[in-house]
C-alpha cells in the first residue's frame, strides 16, 4: 500500500475517492470535529469549498478532472454538485424536494445521483451538470437510487419493487431493467464499466450479502468464491477487474477479483475502505493507522500478506476498536438517507 497526500494536518482524516490516469485525484479530508471537506489534489490540494454550508464531500472524478459530489447549501440541505476541472462548484438540483446527492460523474460530464422529490420520495437522476436533473423512475415502486455512470450514459444503482423490495438496476436506452438477485430478496449495484459490467451486492437465499458481477443478462457470485462472511463489490474498471469489502463479525477485509482469480487481504493488511479502481490498476481508498483514516492505493494485482497467531489476534482487536468509528463516519456520510441495516 501507499499513504497519498490530500492536504490532511494534525488529527485530520483523509479518504480517496477516485484517481484519473492525469493522476488528479478526489477526495475527502475529515476533520476532528467531524466536518467534511471535498478536497481535489491536482499537484496541490485544492480545496472544493462548500454551496454555502459547512461541509462537502466528494464522489467521483473523470477523466478531465471534473469531480462530482455533495455539499451542504446555506440552508444545510444537501446538494449534488459537480465542480468542472479549473472551475468552481455548480449546484446540480434537485427533482422537486430540498436534497440531492452526486454519486457518479462520466467523461462527458453526466452526473448520476438521487434527488428528493416533492412527496419526500428519494429518485435516480441523471444530469448533463448544467441542466435540471432527470427523474429516471423506479422499478414499481416508490424509491431509486443512482450509484454509477459509464462513458455511454449507462446507469446503475438500486430501486424499489411495487412490493417495496429494492434490486439492483441498470438504466439504459431509456429504460430500466431489474438485474435480479442472488436468490435472496435484495439487491445494489454500485458500478458499470464502459463494457456494460455491473457489480454490487445482493442477499442469498441464505440471507447473506455477495458481492456480485452482472454481464448480458447473469449475475455471477463472486461472495461464494470468497467462501465466507458478508461482501461487497464497489467498483470495477474496464478490464473488468472487481474490488470491494468482506465483513466478518466486526473485522473488514478487501478483495480484488481479477482474471478468474479472488484475492483477499486480511484487516490490517489492506485497504479498509475500498472506493474505487481505475484502468491504471490502481486500487483507491484508506486505510485505518494510528487511530484514524489515511488516503491510500495499492495495486490491484499485490499479492495477499499471510498471517500468522498472534498478527491475527492483533489485527482483529484493532478492528473492533475501528469499527465503531467507521460507523459514525458513515452515518454522517449518508445523513438522512435510509439504508438496509445489512449494508449500512
Amino acid at each position: 500500500m501507499a499513504d497519498l497526500t490530500l492536504g490532511a494536518h494534525g488529527k485530520e482524516e483523509s479518504i480517496a475517492v477516485d484517481i484519473n490516469a492525469r493522476g488528479q485525484m478526489a477526495g475527502i479530508i475529515v476533520e476532528d470535529s467531524g466536518r467534511q471537506r471535498a478536497v481535489l489534489y491536482d499537484q496541490r490540494p485544492i480545496e472544493l469549498a462548500t454551496l454555502g454550508g459547512s461541509d462537502s464531500y466528494t464522489r467521483d472524478i473523470n477523466q478531465r478532472g471534473d469531480v462530482a459530489g455533495t455539499a451542504q447549501n446555506a440552508a444545510g440541505y444537501w446538494r449534488a454538485f459537480v465542480v468542472p476541472h479549473g472551475g468552481t462548484m455548480r449546484d446540480v438540483g434537485t427533482l422537486g424536494g430540498n436534497s440531492s446527492y452526486g454519486a457518479a460523474i462520466n467523461d462527458h460530464g453526466q452526473v448520476a445521483g438521487y434527488a428528493d422529490t416533492s412527496d419526500g420520495y428519494y429518485r435516480a437522476f441523471r444530469s448533463d451538470g448544467s441542466g435540471e436533473p432527470v427523474d429516471l423512475g423506479t422499478l414499481g415502486g416508490k424509491i431509486s437510487y443512482a450509484a454509477g455512470i459509464n462513458t455511454h450514459g449507462d446507469i446503475v444503482g438500486t430501486a424499489a419493487l411495487p412490493d417495496g423490495y429494492r434490486h439492483a438496476f441498470l438504466y439504459r436506452g431509456g429504460a430500466m431493467q431489474d438485474l435480479g438477485t442472488l436468490g435472496g430478496r435484495l439487491s445494489s449495484a454500485t458500478a458499470v464499466n464502459d463494457h456494460g459490467v455491473v457489480v454490487g451486492a445482493s442477499e442469498t437465499t441464505g440471507r447473506r450479502w455477495h458481492a456480485f458481477v452482472w454481464e448480458r443478462g447473469r449475475m455471477t457470485d463472486l461472495g461464494a468464491l470468497v467462501g465466507y462472511g458478508d461482501s461487497f463489490a464497489t467498483a470495477v474498471n474496464n478490464a473488468g477487474h472487481v474490488v470491494g469489502s468482506i465483513r466478518v463479525g466486526d473485522e473488514r477485509r478487501s478483495f480484488v477479483y481479477r482474471d478468474g482469480k479472488m484475492t483477499v487481504h486480511p484487516g490490517g493488511y489492506g485497504l479498509y475502505l475500498v472506493n474505487a479502481i481505475n484502468n491504471e490498476e490502481l486500487v483507491i481508498g484508506a486505510r485505518y493507522a494510528g487511530k484514524k483514516f489515511s488516503a491510500s492505493t495499492m495495486i490491484s494485482s499485490q499479492p495477499a500478506v499471510v498471517t500468522h497467531g498472534g498478527q491475527d489476534l492483533l489485527a482483529a482487536a484493532a478492528v473492533v476498536v475501528l469499527a465503531a468509528t467507521a460507523a459514525v463516519w458513515y452515518r454522517r456520510r449518508y445523513r438522512g438517507i435510509a439504508l438496509p441495516k445489512s449494508i449500512n
